[in-house]
């Protein structure tokens, strides 16, 4: 198990130095930018935040703050949010690129990219669903703990699942990303499963979500979204949280779990450590019979 693990990292490591040697993503890496990227399977990756464009909700006295689903954020907090998505905006422009070698490297598929940027109402009811579960905790803590502002999806067929999660979490560490998050929920006999991690990209300091899926795995995700989503809201008695839960234990349940899937682990910090000053050479002492003096 030590010496696949090791033969993979190494793996890796070889793959992440061709891929910063080609020509499309070292230009892509060198000038940040996050617009039209091909992928193998011939389609165009677009512009993040693509699409219809979400509009936030304003308090009824138009404070400035924002509301829904029963939630609300007052103006203060509204604008922190606000510039928290500002800043992950910016930081998505040196991530993607970057994601988008990782998964040519791994021969991972890149589902979902155009989504990558969390919406701002979507968000919001993050946040203030959080405030409210924990009566007293700040949107500046809040926000903290937040890390998918920005996310990724990397999908394998079963077969080579666990050594493509093994190349990209391993190209992500070498890339520099600090790994603050690895949720292996493979193991589980009810609920979700995959992994979802978070990383700290070293540029920004801001935290992104990458998860690693299965078509099977990815299939069940966004067939017990809708579930879930009503699960978490306020409104939702706990008798139907219940019976949500046990709908999506179900689906879950018809998900096969890849050959070695459950013992995948968050790879060791790889990133080089900045050089330090030698202490100066000391001298040594003379031998004992140099140092006698003479008769």
């Amino acid at each position: 198990m030590i010496k696949n693990r090791t033969a993979h990292r190494l793996a890796a490591a070889a793959a992440l130095a061709a891929a910063l040697s080609a020509g499309p993503v070292q230009s892509a890496l060198a000038d940040g930018r996050a617009g039209a990227h091909p992928v193998s399977a011939g389609k165009t990756i677009t512009a993040a935040g693509a699409g219809k464009p979400v509009k936030a909700e304003r308090l009824p006295d138009g404070d400035g703050g924002w509301q829904g689903d029963g939630l609300s954020l007052n103006a203060a907090d509204n604008k922190k949010v606000d510039a928290f998505l500002a800043r992950a905006r910016s930081a998505e422009r040196t991530v993607s690129p970057e994601m988008e070698a990782v998964a040519r490297i791994s021969h991972a598929t890149l589902v979902g990219f155009d989504h990558r940027l969390k919406s701002p109402d979507s968000l919001k009811r993050k946040v203030a669903t959080a405030m409210k579960e924990a009566p007293g905790q700040t949107v500046d803590a809040t926000l903290a703990r937040i890390n998918d502002s920005i996310r990724y999806t990397l999908q394998w067929p079963d077969g080579s699942y666990t050594n493509g999660v093994t190349i990209a979490s391993s190209a992500l560490a070498l890339w520099g990303n600090d790994s603050v998050k690895w949720s292996n929920t493979w193991g589980r006999k009810h609920g979700y499963k995959g992994i979802n991690a978070a990383w700290r990209d070293p540029h920004s300091q801001h935290a992104f979500e990458v998860q690693f899926h299965t078509p099977s795995s990815k299939w069940a995700q966004e067939a017990t979204h809708k579930l879930y989503e009503e699960q978490r809201l306020p409104t939702t008695s706990p008798e139907r949280v219940r019976e949500l839960q046990e709908q999506q234990d179900a689906i879950f349940m018809s998900v096969p779990v890849p050959d070695g899937a459950e013992d995948l682990t968050a790879p060791a910090q790889t990133r080089p450590q900045p050089a330090r000053t030698l202490p100066a050479p000391v001298e040594q002492a003379a031998p004992a019979e140099q140092m006698a003096p003479a008769a």
